[in-house]
C-alpha cells in the first residue's frame, strides 16, 4: 500500500472565537492510500492544538511512520492494514485518518455508502446544530436569526467569554423560545464558576451545556448541582471518563476517536451508562465531517450533531484543494445542511 501525505489550510469565513482561543485558519493533513489494484481512498487528520493539545507536527510525524510501514505490503485486508498502523503508532488523529481513508476505499470497492456498511437501516438525513463563535452580542443575535431561518432547530453558543450573558439574551431574542439552545463552555470555568454561570444563563431556555468544566468528578458534580443536561466533551479523552456516567451527554468527534470504528465503539460505551450521545466536527474538513454523518446515520441519533460546519470556510479556500478528480469545495457542497439536517451521502466513498 502507498500512503499519500499533503498538508493544507483552510481560511476560515471569519474568525471563530472561544474560551481556548481564536482562529482563522485551519490546517489539516490530507491521506490518499492506494492499493496494489489502483483503488484509492481518502481520509484526513483534524487536529487542533489549541482545543485537543495535538500539534499537528506530532500527527504528521506519525503519518509518515504509517507510511514507511504501509509501503511494500500487498494483499492485505483493510483491517489487517489498520491493525498494522495501531501497531506502530499511538496517535487517535493519524489513525483515524488511516480508518476514513480504508473506510473511502472499501465503500468504492464494494459500490455502496459508507453508512450501509455500518448498519442495515441508517438515517439518510441526520439532525444537525448551527455553531455561533463569541461574537459581539448584536453580531451573534444577527447569525442566530439567520439559523433559525434556515430551519436550524438547535443552536449552539460558545460561552466561557466576558459577555456571555449579553450574548446569549441577544441569541434567545433573535430565535425566539422554539429553538433548541445549547452551550459550549470548552472547559473554562472551574466548577463554582460553572454553578454560577449556569444558574444565571439557564432561564434564558437553556438545553445542554457542553463541557462546563474540565474533569470527570468536576463534571459530575454540575451535573447533579443543576437542572440542566450537561455533556462532557474534551473530558471525554480522560480514561474512564465515557464510562463514568458522570454526564447526561458525552460528544465524540471521529479525530479523537481515532476513525469510524473508534468512534462507534465509544457511542456504544456511552450509552451503556444511558448517556447520550451527539457528535461534533472540532471544524473539520469534509472527509472528516462526512465519516461523523455516517456514524451518526449508523447510531441513528435524535439530539443534533454538530457538524454543520463547513460553510465557516471561505469557499474559495476550499475549492482551491483537490481530493481524486475534485475539490474539497465540491465535497463540502454535498455535505450543506438544509432545514437543520445533512443528508446522508447515499454513493460509494465517504462523499
Amino acid at each position: 500500500m502507498d500512503l499519500r501525505i499533503e498538508e493544507v489550510a483552510l481560511r476560515l469565513a471569519q474568525p471563530m472565537r472561544a474560551a481556548w482561543g481564536e482562529m482563522t485558519e485551519r490546517r489539516l493533513l490530507l491521506v490518499a492510500l492506494e492499493d496494489d489494484d489502483g483503488l484509492v481512498g481518502h481520509g484526513e487528520a483534524s487536529p487542533l492544538e489549541p482545543y485537543d493539545g495535538v500539534p499537528l507536527s506530532d500527527v504528521r510525524d506519525a503519518l509518515e511512520v504509517c507510511r514507511d510501514a504501509l509501503r511494500g505490503t500487498r494483499g492485505i485486508t483493510g483491517a489487517e492494514a489498520l491493525e498494522l498502523t495501531r501497531s506502530v503508532v499511538d496517535s487517535p488523529h493519524a489513525l483515524a485518518a488511516i480508518d476514513l481513508a480504508l473506510w473511502d476505499r472499501a465503500s468504492r470497492r464494494e459500490g455502496r455508502s459508507v453508512a450501509s456498511m455500518l448498519t442495515e437501516d441508517p438515517y439518510r438525513w441526520v439532525p444537525v446544530n448551527a455553531t455561533i463563535g463569541g461574537l459581539p452580542p448584536e453580531e451573534a443575535g444577527e447569525l442566530a436569526r439567520e439559523c433559525a431561518d434556515a430551519g436550524f432547530e438547535t443552536v449552539k453558543l460558545k460561552v466561557g467569554l466576558p459577555d456571555d450573558e449579553a450574548r446569549v439574551s441577544a441569541v434567545r431574542e433573535a430565535v425566539g423560545p422554539d429553538v433548541a439552545l445549547r452551550l459550549d463552555a470548552n472547559g473554562a470555568w472551574s466548577v463554582n464558576e460553572a454553578i454560577s454561570a449556569i444558574a444565571t444563563l439557564s432561564p434564558y431556555g437553556v438545553e445542554l451545556v457542553e463541557e462546563p468544566t474540565h474533569g470527570i468528578e468536576q463534571i459530575r458534580t454540575v451535573r447533579d448541582r443543576l437542572p440542566v443536561r450537561v455533556a462532557m466533551d474534551e473530558t471525554a479523552d480522560v480514561p474512564g471518563a465515557i464510562a463514568s456516567g458522570a454526564a447526561d451527554a458525552v460528544v465524540l468527534k471521529i479525530g479523537r476517536s481515532g476513525g469510524i470504528g473508534g468512534l462507534l465503539a465509544r457511542a456504544t460505551l456511552a450509552r451503556s451508562t444511558r448517556a447520550d450521545v451527539i457528535l461534533a466536527s472540532a471544524w473539520d474538513g469534509p472527509l472528516a465531517v462526512a465519516g461523523a454523518v455516517h456514524a451518526a446515520a449508523a447510531l441513528r441519533l435524535r439530539d443534533a450533531s454538530g457538524l454543520a460546519t463547513l460553510t465557516m470556510f471561505e469557499p474559495a479556500a476550499l475549492d482551491a484543494v483537490g481530493v481524486g478528480d475534485e475539490s474539497l469545495g465540491d465535497l463540502a457542497g454535498r455535505l450543506t445542511a438544509r432545514d437543520g439536517t445533512i443528508s446522508v451521502p447515499r454513493t460509494p466513498g465517504l462523499v
